[in-house]
This record gives structure tokens, C-alpha cells and sequence, in this order.
């Protein structure tokens, strides 16, 4: 914790994107919790819940490519400063979904507010690099992440209980005046070479027209890193569950134990408690484990994501499905941030932002199937048969790792996210 409390009192520019992110994704929060519940208790359909992830799922997936390309070729503070001030608009504008929760509106309103979202969020991760030296990289991605389940926590909590005590509007202008305020913060962020371009050669006459071209040299340049390829991959096999479990948590919440807005705002919570003891531990890992270790965490994590989410989905204690639900975000938090500090260090500064936006979208074209198929399965299937099927697809992940680390498939590449010279030393490797 001391090195976390160092990097926020000496690194100016990180201080600033952290405020912002804080303010931004408690905010977030309180839109998730107050659109499920809102449609939830209006209509009691799980299909509905689906059509609105979709319409979020959507947008977010198609977008990607274009996200990346404008990363890697503009300024990128500019373009998270523009995808907060648009989102800011869009969810004031979800006050008008109040009186008419299952109209067209409020799937117009959440594509809307997801189709800005990939230039922030794969922006940020962008700029972790230029923002942080070589000493405070690891660091700094463990809070990015932690700080981002620390939120989770606290802002599914408090958007349960506000919506439950003073109504839905309070919750939507809340998060309009998030990404005000985020916008202001990260306007502050300063280097003083190079700014916030990626480098790049020039651009020439044909990829100015043509900016598809740019986004096959990113997926090129991800198939031809082992690696990179291969942590896309085993985000698209968390999707592949995890699509099924952001409807399921809204369901068990509101129609399995019947507990309405305060049971979702509390099994999100008991999530984000979760990731935030897998950040800690993450944290300590990476500070030691070499890259044969961390291999072989991998595997271990999805094993315990998986059977842990299955047990949840079977537990008629509401207390101790928290417990389990809990223990499966912790081994996909340690998963999550010992897979970005590898990446933080691997990929070219040339390919950042297509190379997170792509992630985005394979996660997110996954999560799109993942959730129309559990949403159907709602209208004739119990919750805990699909949550435990969302369990086990889950747990396939660890399978194919552990299948390519095995046979050698998965070489430890030379750094190209930092210089050489500023790889951040590691320690004897404990696992």
C-alpha cells in the first residue's frame, strides 16, 4: 500500500487520471444499478436486461477498431477528454427513461454511452506508459486496476442504497457530473516531449483514407506476438461465462433472492471486494514472479474463477453466494493485472491503442453472444442451471493456457511497451 500512496503523492499526471477515474466509474456504478433495477421491477424479464447489455455489447464491439486507429494516430488526452464530454450528455439524458423504462430510449441512450467509451478506456490504458517510469509501471497498473474494483465496490453499494432511498434520478445525474468532472482531470495531464502521440512514422496519403489498413496491421502484429495473441485469447474465453454473469447478477439479485435493488448493488459488491483482494495479491506477485511463474498462475486463477462461480450459482444462502462470488473475481483479479503488466511491457507504443481496443472488442463480441444466449435461457431455464454453465465456460480458459504454456507455445517475447534499459527488474521467482 506504501508504494500505492507514493505514486499518487509524487506522480502528478497519474494523481490527476486516478482522481478521474474514481469519480468516473463510481458514477458508472450508479447508471448500472439504476437501469437493471429500473427494468427489472418494471417488467421481471431477464431477456430484458439482456437486450439492454446488447445494446451496449453492440456498439462497444464495432467501434474498436475505429477507437484504436484515432488512439494511435491522434492526440490521446484529446480524445478521452472528448469521449467523457459526450458521455456526460448521454447519461443526463437517461433522467427521460424514468416514466418509460422498457422503450426504445433507454437502448438508444446505453449504445450511445458505450459507443464513446472504448476511446477513454483504451486511451487510458494507452498513456499508462508515459505517464509512469519504468519503476512505477507495475504499480501504477495494479492501482489502475484495484482502483477500478475499489469503485466497483463502493459505487454498486452506494447506487443500490441511493436509488432505493432517493430514486432513480439522483443516480443518472450523478453520472453525467462523473464525466464532467474526469474530463476536467485528465485536461490537466502534462509531459513535456512528445506529448500524448503515439510515435509513428508519417502518415502517408493511402492510410489517412484508409484506416482499415491501420487496423490490420494491429491484428498483424498481434498474431505475430505469442504473447499478446494469446492474453486476447484468454480474455475471449472469460467472455465466453462472463457475458452470462453480468445478467445473471442482475437476476439473482432481483428475481433468485428476491432481495430488489440493494441484492444487486450487494452481489456487485461482494464482487468488487473480490477484485480488490485479488489487485493486492497481483501487486505482491508481479513484483516476483518471473515469466515461467506467471504462466502458471494464470492457469491456477481460472480454475478457481470457475468452480468458485459455479458453486455461487448453487448456493441458497444469500450470504454465502457472496462468499464464493467473491472468490471468483479475486482469481480474475489476479489474472487481470499480472495479464496487463505483460502487456504494459510487450506491446509497442506505436500499437497500444489498437492493440487494447482489439481486446475490447473480442471480449466484448463474445460477451454479446454469451449474453443473448443467457438472456433467452432466462425465459425457460432456472438461473443457477445457467450460472453454472456460465461457470464451466469460464473454466475452459485454463485448459487452453495451460495446453499452450505446455507445449511451449507461449516464449517469453523481448520488451517493446518501455526501453530496454527501463525493464523493471524482477525478483527470484517464487512459484
Amino acid at each position: 500500500m506504501s508504494g500505492f500512496s507514493t505514486l499518487l503523492r509524487q506522480n502528478r499526471n497519474y494523481r490527476y487520471t486516478w482522481i478521474g477515474q474514481v469519480v468516473s466509474e463510481i458514477g458508472d456504478h450508479f447508471n448500472n444499478v439504476a437501469v437493471f433495477s429500473l427494468v427489472l421491477a418494471t417488467t421481471k424479464s431477464g431477456l430484458v436486461v439482456s437486450g439492454i447489455m446488447l445494446s451496449r455489447a453492440i456498439p462497444a464491439m464495432l467501434i474498436g477498431p475505429l477507437a484504436g486507429v484515432a488512439l494511435d494516430r491522434l492526440d490521446r488526452k484529446r480524445v478521452m477528454i472528448a469521449s467523457d464530454l459526450i458521455r456526460a450528455v448521454v447519461a443526463a439524458c437517461f433522467i427521460f427513461t424514468i416514466n418509460r423504462p422498457g422503450g426504445w430510449l433507454i437502448y438508444v441512450l446505453s449504445g450511445l454511452l458505450m459507443t464513446a467509451s472504448p476511446f477513454f478506456t483504451a486511451g487510458r490504458s494507452s498513456i499508462l506508459p508515459a505517464i509512469a517510469t519504468r519503476d512505477e509501471l507495475h504499480t501504477a497498473n495494479s492501482l489502475t486496476q484495484t482502483t477500478g474494483w475499489i469503485t466497483l465496490t463502493i459505487g454498486t453499494l452506494l447506487g443500490g442504497v441511493s436509488v432505493a432511498q432517493f430514486g432513480y434520478h439522483w443516480a443518472f445525474l450523478a453520472n453525467s457530473l462523473s464525466f464532467a468532472i474526469s474530463a476536467l482531470c485528465i485536461s490537466r495531464l502534462f509531459v513535456a516531449s512528445g506529448g500524448f502521440r503515439a510515435v509513428r512514422n508519417a502518415l502517408t496519403e493511402t492510410e489517412v483514407v484508409r484506416p482499415w489498413r491501420e487496423y490490420v496491421e494491429g491484428l498483424r502484429y498481434m498474431r505475430e506476438h505469442p504473447l499478446i495473441l494469446a492474453i486476447a485469447l484468454i480474455g475471449v474465453g472469460w467472455a465466453t461465462g462472463g457475458g452470462a454473469a453480468q445478467i445473471l447478477f442482475s437476476v439473482f439479485g432481483e428475481l433468485v433472492f428476491h432481495r430488489g435493488p440493494e441484492g444487486i448493488g450487494f452481489i456487485w459488491t461482494a464482487a468488487g471486494i473480490g477484485l480488490l483482494c485479488g489487485g493486492m495479491v497481483a501487486y505482491q506477485l508481479g513484483r516476483r514472479l518471473r515469466f515461467e511463474g506467471y504462466k502458471r498462475a494464470i492457469v491456477v486463477c481460472y480454475v478457481i474463477h470457475g468452480g468458485a462461480y459455479i458453486v455461487f450459482s448453487q448456493m441458497r444462502s444469500f450470504g454465502w453466494a457472496l462468499v464464493f462470488i467473491g472468490l471468483s473475481r479475486a482469481a480474475v483479479g489476479i489474472s487481470s493485472i499480472l495479464n496487463m503488466s505483460q502487456l504494459l511491457r510487450r506491446v509497442s507504443d506505436s500499437f497500444r491503442g489498437r492493440v487494447f481496443s482489439t481486446m475490447e472488442s473480442m471480449q466484448w463480441s463474445v460477451m454479446m453472444m454469451s449474453m443473448t444466449l443467457a438472456g433467452i435461457a432466462t425465459t425457460t431455464w432456472d438461473p443457477r442451471t445457467i450460472g453454472a454453465i456460465a461457470g464451466a465456460l469460464s473454466s475452459t480458459t485454463a485448459i487452453f493456457w495451460g495446453w499452450a504454456h505446455l507445449t511451449g507455445r507461449l516464449p517469453e517475447p523481448p520488451p517493446e511497451g518501455v526501453e530496454p534499459e527501463e525493464v523493471e527488474v524482477h525478483g527470484e521467482p517464487t512459484v
